[in-house]
């Protein structure tokens, strides 16, 4: 599990009346194929603004900033650009930079997001390029930027007068060919030799969505039917005992039982943690690192466990009680720092403790590409000495014959087999317990110890996993 998001930005109240009333005046008058007026546009550049500047997390910046976007095919343009900027940015950044005699101002960088998106629309040629032109500058007007209006006409329109000329002088590296910092590539290239180009190509693939179907209240063959019903298409896999994948991505709240608790998103690599934990009715567990609850609320659907949910983050532990409530499921959820037992821990020792560890979070870029930008070298040795502090201060707390499931979404060595050696070697009354690659782990890679699965793997995101048993004393 990766670090918890810093504050959103918050848009202003002028800007946002400019784009209600753009909106208005846009929707009584057709538009361009594809152009879904400016405000989509600009919604795009504030998000990267707070994403590549301000170093948030994207899919926080999405929450706020979508929660002024009526429509639909707005939202998703709005997703669609944000996503393809930061899988191309190397190569946007690059063009651009030919484009224009000297940066621009910092308080004008709003529209150098705007540029570089509108150049990945015209490079994408989804839609007419005079379309694309005629938004971006209309976008650069509505955010307050009526003196550059013309540059970003007359760059985008230079752009496609140059567009043979800068495809012949374009650098040819890894950085442009994959959309990764050098240092990222570096680090999966040296853990994954044989495959690394894959792992790259995988995590600039769009990611398939994922349902999690809670039993507790109807099963799989019902939420597939209402499914079918709203002619959503949907598949399931072999083996894969509660997961659901849909064809398409969509509104999740809109899907047919979501408000009554039918169903969870969550990756298929990422349902095979309770299997793992092995609950029975009864047992005592802790899931250590719980937002936004996903792992948690799948242990509670698959046994009546006596379940403790530790956030460091008082948000994001809301999220999690929205999420259980929604599901109706019972916890006791706490706001902690799990490393902090004596805030915290009652003394009685756990049956079962799950670590979804802080990481980089490099198996799940496809699903979050604000990863590759927001991650530096240096985190992962900061990652690694947390993961050892938490998985120190909990092993005291299991029983005894007691299973510890220690899991990333990570795909680097260090944070996961690395780090497990780590622990077997300073914990001398830990055993590696034995996993099969099957089911929901089926094709995962032996890693000695635990398993890992590679991104785009069954159409799973990257996840590693270990599980150790406490030996009794003596």
């Amino acid at each position: 599990m990766a670090a918890g998001p810093r504050e959103p930005v918050v848009l202003d109240g002028a800007l946002l009346r400019r784009m209600r009333n753009a909106d208005k005046k846009d929707s009584k008058a057709p538009r361009p194929s594809g152009s879904t007026g400016a405000s989509a546009r600009v919604l795009t550049a504030k998000a990267m603004l707070a994403v590549l500047d301000e170093r948030q997390s994207l899919s926080e910046q999405l929450d706020e900033v979508l929660t002024h976007v009526e429509s639909s095919r707005d939202r998703a343009l709005v997703r669609r650009l944000c996503n393809n900027l930061l899988r191309h940015r190397p190569v946007l950044e690059w063009r651009l930079k030919q484009l224009l005699q000297k940066p621009l101002a910092r308080k004008a960088r709003c529209v150098h997001f705007l540029l570089l998106s509108a150049i990945d629309e015209l490079l994408e040629q989804r839609e007419p390029a005079p379309a694309i032109i005629h938004a971006s500058v209309a976008a650069a007007r509505l955010a307050g930027f009526d003196h550059l209006a013309g540059l970003v006409n007359a760059v985008l329109r230079n752009h496609q007068r140059r567009h043979e000329k800068l495809n012949r002088d374009q650098p040819d590296n890894d950085a442009f060919r994959y959309g990764y910092p050098d240092w990222l590539i570096g680090r999966i290239r040296r853990d994954w030799p044989d495959c690394w180009q894959d792992i790259l190509d995988n995590g600039n693939q769009p990611p398939p969505i994922w349902l999690r179907v809670n039993p507790r209240r109807t099963n799989r063959a019902q939420v597939m039917h209402a499914l079918d019903e709203h002619n959503i298409a949907s598949h399931t896999e072999p083996g894969f005992k509660h997961a659901i994948r849909l064809e398409r991505p969509g509104r999740i709240s809109a899907l047919p039982g979501y408000e009554q608790g039918w169903f969870s998103v969550q990756d298929a690599g990422a349902q095979a943690c309770t299997t793992l934990l092995d609950l029975r009715p009864g047992l005592r567990v802790l899931d250590a690192c719980a937002a936004p609850g996903g792992k948690a609320a799948h242990a509670l659907e698959q046994a009546d466990v006596d379940l403790t949910a530790l956030e460091i983050n008082s948000q994001r532990c809301r999220r999690i009680e929205q999420n259980l409530e929604r599901l109706g499921l019972p916890a006791q959820i706490q706001v902690a720092d799990a490393t902090e037992t004596e805030r915290w821990w009652d003394g009685q020792a756990f049956d079962r403790i799950l670590i979804d560890a802080p990481c980089s979070a490099t198996g799940v870029i496809r699903r979050h590409p604000d990863i590759r930008w927001l991650r530096r070298a240096e985190d992962i040795d900061a990652n690694v000495s947390v993961q050892r502090h938490l998985l120190a201060s909990l092993w005291p707390l299991l029983k005894p014959g007691g299973l510890l499931v220690y899991a990333s979404c990570s795909i680097l060595h260090a944070e996961n087999r690395t780090q497990a050696r780590w622990f077997l070697d300073n914990h001398h009354d830990a055993e590696v317990v034995p996993i099969t690659a099957e089911n929901e782990l089926a094709q995962a890679i032996p890693m000695e110890p635990g398993l890992q699965i590679l991104p785009g793997s069954l159409g799973r995101d990257g996840f590693y996993y270990v599980v150790f048993r406490r030996l009794p004393a003596g």
